[in-house]
């Protein structure tokens, strides 16, 4: 079976909202079967004023969580249907679900944020301190160079004071 054919067998009703001027009392719905021939296009349109429909601005709805995208957002329960009403209490539900888990991952991409950059000084400080434990190493050893350097230069020094006391000594 065709979606064509599909639609011509199943498709038999059209909700209209009727005019609360015309006995039933505001809010009523009238329901009405006719078969579509599987040719035609169908549009259903479903509005609680009696305002023309023929353009619906995309924000008719009223955002019941306002955080929230557009095709997100819970549409308005028919208040007749007990089905209806409970399937926008599922979405609700589900919509601020979808909205704890929309700020938890934020705060834990923040959180994230903040450790990566810890890790990055922690880095940054672990690798300092290898460039001053190298810097130290080398200064050590260049000091240890030189008091062997001032060490020899005192000796030659004392060599030369003798050396020098005796020629004084011997002229």
């Amino acid at each position: 079976m065709t979606l064509e054919n599909s639609l011509d067998k199943d498709l038999r009703f059209i909700c209209q909202l009727e005019d609360p001027g015309e006995g039933q009392g505001a809010g009523a719905h009238m329901i009405s079967t006719a078969r579509v021939p599987a040719d035609k296009p169908v549009r259903i349109a479903f509005s609680l004023d009696n305002a023309s429909d023929d353009a619906p601005p995309e924000d008719a709805i009223p955002l019941v969580f306002p955080e929230l995208e557009q095709h997100l957002q819970p549409l308005p329960p028919c208040h007749d249907s007990l089905e209806s009403m409970e399937v926008f209490k599922q979405h609700c539900q589900i919509a601020e679900e979808y909205h704890e888990v929309k700020k938890e991952i934020a705060l834990l991409e923040e959180r994230k944020k903040e450790l990566l950059a810890k890790l990055d000084q922690a880095e940054k400080e672990k690798l300092d301190a290898a460039q001053l434990a190298r810097e130290f190493e080398a200064l050590t050893e260049e000091n240890r160079t030189l008091k062997l350097a001032q060490s020899q230069c005192v000796e030659q020094l004392e060599k030369l004071r003798i050396q020098y006391q005796k020629r004084q000594g011997s002229s």
